[in-house]
C-alpha cells in the first residue's frame, strides 16, 4: 500500500513539473520565432507585443494571443 502511494505521489510531482516547464517554453518559442521573422517588439508593463507583416502576437503572464493579418 505504501509503495502505491509513493508511486502516485512521485508521478503527480513529475507531471506537474513538466506542465509548468512547458508553459514557459511555449512563450519563449513564440518569441524566438517572431524575432527570427524580424518582428517589431513593444514592451509595456507585463505585456509584450510583437508584430510582423503577417502576424501580431500579444504575450501576457496568463496567455499568448496570435492573430494573422489578412
Amino acid at each position: 500500500m505504501k509503495k502505491l502511494i509513493y508511486t502516485f505521489l512521485t508521478l503527480a510531482v513529475l507531471s506537474t513539473s513538466f506542465v509548468a516547464c512547458r508553459e514557459q517554453t511555449k512563450k519563449e518559442e513564440v518569441m524566438e520565432e517572431m524575432k527570427d521573422d524580424g518582428a517589431e517588439m513593444k514592451i509595456k508593463d507585463n505585456k509584450v507585443k510583437m508584430e510582423t507583416e503577417t502576424k501580431k502576437v500579444k504575450i501576457t503572464d496568463d496567455e499568448i494571443k496570435i492573430k494573422d493579418k489578412s
